[in-house]
């Protein structure tokens, strides 16, 4: 099989209706930050159990069509014997891996952040492909303040998540490409939509000059949103129509999924906006979907609390929000659906 024909059999099984990709790629000090939440030491057995927690809970393959996981998650095994990630292939769902090595400061720049990882990638992705791992994600970072993200900062980590998605292609890996525009601050919905608009198309700019074939890639972007410390707060209808106004500027038609991150939104609020997408929208080029972290776990580590004995609840509030966003995948979710078991 060739690597085309690879990514396009795994984009096949990723980019399905009613379905979204679970992130569970959390980096050691966001889990321990979590963990912290529900009074829960960050050991790696403690790391190893919530994940299988995660990775076997009944009926996910219904919902979820892929999982990002970190790299620690690779080695790890169940209480069987066996690899965690082989939980998720024997379901069909697809197993990949976060590939990027965190941010940091972009030098001799004001506010802007840069991505690192590329030394050494293609040899990594070669052992994580003999792992059964079939895609990767790179996550860009851009902060919006007074002056930034400036023109390089989105120039160079547009150039960074090109360089990776073509590596990745190269491989045969399905590369999800994720520039997350930040909710923090105080800016609002038109300045959320500017930002977000230069970012996706430098970002895409960049993958067309790598030759990085869009039909083998997945995005993963924020939704145009006001800032967590904004006073005027935009309604679901009115995020989707800014989110999508954006993606048709900038998103070519030939990419076959977008899978939204939930960045910080709480798991309703994050529901809500993926269906008012989907129900505005219902003839969009691409599968519009989702890729939540936080926005389907928070719920899980509340009901988990560490406890062997809440296993089985918190797995049932993993099925029930999966099975929210899938419905909101097809524009089918209601407020009201919150309040059934």
């Amino acid at each position: 099989m060739t690597n085309a024909d690879q990514l396009q059999v795994t984009i096949e099984d990723m980019v399905q209706p009613g379905k979204g990709i679970l992130a569970a790629d959390e980096s050691l000090p966001t889990i321990a930050k979590r963990f912290a939440a529900i009074n829960l030491k960050s050991t790696e057995d403690h790391r190893r159990a919530y994940r299988q927690l995660l990775f076997s809970a009944p009926d996910l393959e219904k919902y979820i069509s892929g999982v990002i996981e970190f790299d620690e998650t690779l080695s790890q095994i169940d209480t069987n014997g066996r690899p965690l990630h082989e939980l998720l292939a024997r379901r069909g769902i697809v197993p990949g891996v976060k590939v990027d090595k965190g941010k940091s400061p972009l030098a001799l720049s004001n506010n802007d952040f840069m991505t690192f990882g590329l030394d050494g990638l293609a040899e990594r992705l070669q052992r994580y492909k003999s792992l059964g791992m079939r895609f990767a994600k790179w996550r860009a970072v851009y902060k919006i303040g007074g002056t930034f993200p400036s023109a390089m900062g989105i120039a160079v980590n547009a150039e960074m998540l090109a360089i990776y998605a073509a590596i990745c292609q190269e491989q045969g890996i399905v590369p999800i490409v994720e520039p997350e525009v930040l909710n923090d601050g105080t800016h609002d919905l038109d300045q959320c939509a500017r930002v977000t608009e230069a970012v996706q198309a430098e970002v895409f700019n960049a993958l067309h000059r790598h030759h990085v074939v869009f039909e083998h890639l997945v995005l993963k972007p924020n939704m145009v949103t006001h800032g967590s410390m904004c006073s005027k707060q935009a309604s679901p209808d009115e995020i989707a129509e800014a989110t999508l106004r954006v993606l048709c500027r900038t998103v070519p038609a030939a990419v076959p999924g977008i899978n939204f991150l939930s960045g910080g939104m709480s798991p309703e609020t994050a529901t809500a906006n993926l269906n008012a997408m989907n129900a505005n929208s219902p003839d969009a080029p691409w599968l519009l979907s989702f890729s939540f972290g936080r926005a389907l776990q928070q719920p899980v580590l509340q009901r988990w609390l560490g406890k062997p004995e809440n296993i089985e609840p918190a797995q049932e509030a993993l099925l029930k929000r999966a099975r929210l966003n899938s419905l909101a995948q097809k524009g089918q979710y209601v407020a009201s659906m919150e309040l059934e078991n």
